[in-house]
């Protein structure tokens, strides 16, 4: 028996204790550590396989200023979509698995270079490597944001489908926890928890369920599930950006739109419904800016090439990705934009950045 094999084993025995404990107030230790020795195995089994799910895994060239996946059944119009909105010619088929590879598309929207890729269907059991499984999964890591999809027969898959990616460590539309684990050489598990989430020994129990014997912990918030805990401590836990999609709307009935949850974009490839709207939407969600550069302080900036820099980021990252040495030489900024209180308002290198900011650096 191989070491996949064994681990594949026991994951399924720590599943079925789960399942068989009833969950209550003098179990909830229990089910937390049951529940962090399943993370660590799980994590264990990815770092065997490397995402590679057995085989040679998808080598994808990134390009542009950001990747997005289009991710969902097979046959919900992935390729039809990515034709619509790139230079893509990806197959289209009316059976399942027509898209055997990854097909890249660039889609170019307000100056923004979008590499979107169309990837094989996921179906049920793809985080147990069903299908193409884990090799698609590794690709979904690597973007920047996903695409989730279904049609409009088919609308209740999408929550199917998250939920496959959900087993996978990758985590649609939430944010981390705010807890900090510093790791230390000695002194055990050392727990700040101003919010009293759980108790000490709870925390200092999973961790160490986790592979953690020596570390501080805060919490930056109450935490209402040991989940989240457990997410915090994992190592293969990936926080995505996502645009949940139900396609195929020129085929739908007034009672199939009504199913539609509130969180989807109904959208049609085929007339061009809520296309626009579609790429509105990943503008936002990938939350990227445009910057321009003013070679001259009372010049016009230069709108061609904008820098794409990402939302948060301040000054001090557009000079390094202009140039890392070139910092030393500039010692002010002026800006000009929504963001400025005044045309050409001096500001300092902790500035954040905004959209269509036009900025110059001197010395």
């Amino acid at each position: 028996m191989t070491k996949e094999e064994i681990i594949k084993m026991q994951i399924s025995r720590v599943e079925k204790e789960i399942r068989d404990t009833p969950y209550h107030k003098a179990t909830e230790h229990h089910h937390g550590i049951l529940k962090a020795k399943l993370a660590r195995l799980k994590d264990q089994l990815d770092g065997g396989s490397k995402g590679g799910g057995g085989g040679v895994g998808y080598a994808i060239k990134h390009s542009g200023d950001a990747s997005v996946v289009l991710v969902g059944l097979p046959s919900v119009g992935k390729s039809t979509l990515l034709n619509e909105l790139t230079n893509a010619e990806s197959k289209v088929g009316n059976y399942d698995f027509t898209t055997l590879g990854v097909v890249p598309g660039m889609l170019e929207y307000r100056g923004l270079k979008i590499q979107i890729l169309d990837l094989p269907g996921i179906v049920e059991g793809a985080s147990g490597n069903k299908g193409f499984g884990k090799k698609v999964i590794s690709v979904i890591r690597a973007a920047d944001m996903v695409i989730l999809m279904t049609d409009i027969a088919r609308v209740g898959w999408l929550a199917t489908v998250e939920e496959e990616l959900y087993r996978a460590g990758v985590r649609l539309g939430r944010r981390p926890p705010k807890i900090q684990i510093k790791r230390t050489d000695k002194g055990a598990i050392q727990i700040i928890d101003p919010y009293k989430s759980f108790s000490k020994e709870m925390v200092a129990d999973v961790a160490q369920e986790m592979g953690v014997d020596n570390a501080i912990i805060q919490f930056g918030e109450r935490l209402g599930s040991i989940d989240l805990l457990i997410d915090a401590l994992s190592k293969n836990r990936r926080y995505m950006p996502v645009l949940r999609l139900v396609t195929k709307a020129d085929l739908a009935t007034a009672k199939a739109i009504k199913k539609v949850p509130s969180n989807a974009l109904l959208v049609s490839a085929v007339d061009g419904l809520n296309i626009e709207e579609l790429k509105e939407r990943l503008w936002r969600e990938l939350g990227l800016v445009r910057v321009y550069l003013r070679r001259e302080r009372n010049g016009l900036a230069d709108k061609k090439e904008p820098l794409i820099m990402k939302s948060g980021q301040n000054l001090d990252d557009v000079l390094s990705k202009i140039s890392k040495e070139m910092r030393d030489d500039i010692g002010r900024a002026h800006i000009w934009g929504s963001g400025a209180r005044f045309p050409g308002q001096e500001v300092s290198f902790r500035f954040l950045v905004f959209d269509e900011m036009e900025v110059w650096f001197g010395r």
